[in-house]
C-alpha cells in the first residue's frame, strides 16, 4: 500500500510530505513515476513530496496517515534504511580517500586534492567520491592488495573527467597519461591507462587479473542492499539530466539488456562468489519496472 504524510517538513521554502510503500520498492516507484513525482525525491526508503503534489498523490491512491504511523509501517514491512545503512554524504569520504592517496603515491598531495576536486564537481550525482571510495574498497575485496598501484591508480583517474558523454573513458585516459607523466613509472603509466579504457566494456580477458579486479570494483554496486540501487539508479538518472526521458528508457533498458545476457558480470572469484546472484535480482527487478 502507497501511504503519505502530511505535508509539514520545511525545505526549499515550501513544505513536504513523505510518501512511501509498505510492501515494496517496486510499488513505490511505479507509483511515483504515475504522479510525476521526481526520480531525484527518491531517499532510500521513501520520496519527498512538494506540497504543492500532495493533492494529486492522495487523488492517485495514496493513504493519508500520520507521520508516526508512516514509519510504524515502513518498519513493519521491512523497508525502513536505517541512517549507518544510507550511501554517506561526500565530505565524509573525502579524508580517507587523501590518506589512500598518500599511501599510493607519496608525496604527491597536490595532484590527490586535484583529483578529488575533480571527483566532487557539482554536475556529479554518482560518479563522484563516494563511488571513487566504493571502487578502492571494491579492490581490497576482490583481492587488490598494495602492491597493485596501477590498478589503485586507475580507479583514481578511470571517471576522472566525467560530462556523461561517450568518450569520457578515453578522456580521463589522456588525463591519466598527463598527470602521471614523472610520477609513475612509462610501464605504470601505461597499464593505467589501458584499465581506465577497459571501464569503457568492462570485459577483460581471463588471464587479466588486474582487468578484472578494476572491472569487478566498478561494477560492485550493481550488487547493493536493494535502497542503495536504487540510490544509483536515481543518481546515475540525474547525471544524464541532459538526455530526455524517451531517449533515456531506451539507452538504460539497452544497457540492462546487455549486462543481463552476459554469462557472467563479474570475472574475479570474488565477484562472482559475492555479488553475482545480488547484482542480477537487482538487475532483473529495476528491468521489471522499465516493463511495467
Amino acid at each position: 500500500m502507497i501511504l503519505i504524510d502530511p505535508p509539514r517538513w520545511p525545505a526549499h521554502g515550501t513544505l513536504f510530505s513523505h510518501l512511501v510503500s509498505d510492501s515494496s520498492l517496486d510499488e513505490l516507484h511505479l507509483f511515483a513515476a504515475a504522479a510525476g513525482v521526481h526520480p531525484r525525491a527518491f531517499d532510500h526508503d521513501h520520496y519527498d513530496v512538494r506540497q504543492s503534489t500532495y493533492r494529486a498523490c492522495v487523488a492517485a491512491g495514496a493513504v493519508e496517515v500520520s507521520g508516526a504511523e508512516l514509519v510504524r509501517r515502513l518498519v513493519a514491512g521491512g523497508l525502513r534504511v536505517r541512517t549507518p545503512d544510507r550511501a554517506p554524504k561526500q565530505h565524509t569520504v573525502v579524508p580517507g580517500l587523501l590518506e589512500a592517496w598518500a599511501e599510493t603515491v607519496p608525496g604527491q598531495g597536490a595532484l590527490g586534492r586535484d583529483l578529488v576536486r575533480r571527483w566532487r564537481q557539482e554536475h556529479r550525482h554518482y560518479h563522484d567520491v563516494r563511488h571513487l571510495a566504493d571502487v578502492l574498497s571494491g579492490l581490497e575485496r576482490v583481492g587488490a592488495d598494495a602492491a597493485d598501484r596501477p590498478v589503485r591508480l586507475a580507479a583514481w583517474f578511470h571517471d576522472a573527467v566525467y560530462d556523461g558523454a561517450d568518450g569520457d573513458e578515453e578522456r580521463s585516459a589522456a588525463l591519466a597519461a598527463e598527470l602521471l607523466d614523472g610520477v609513475a613509472s612509462a610501464g605504470e603509466v601505461d597499464e593505467v591507462v589501458r584499465l581506465v579504457r577497459l571501464t569503457r566494456t568492462h570485459d577483460p580477458s581471463r588471464a587479466d587479473r588486474a582487468g578484472a579486479a578494476l572491472s569487478d570494483a566498478d561494477l560492485a554496486v550493481l550488487a547493493a542492499p536493494a535502497a542503495r540501487y536504487d540510490i544509483y539508479v536515481r543518481d546515475v538518472r540525474v547525471d544524464y539530466a541532459h538526455v530526455g526521458d524517451s531517449a533515456w528508457a531506451v539507452g538504460r533498458t539497452r544497457v540492462l539488456d546487455d549486462l543481463l545476457g552476459r554469462e557472467r558480470l563479474f570475472a574475479t572469484r570474488y565477484g562472482v562468489a559475492h555479488w553475482e546472484s545480488a547484482a542480477r535480482a537487482n538487475l532483473l527487478r529495476e528491468r521489471r519496472r522499465w516493463s511495467a
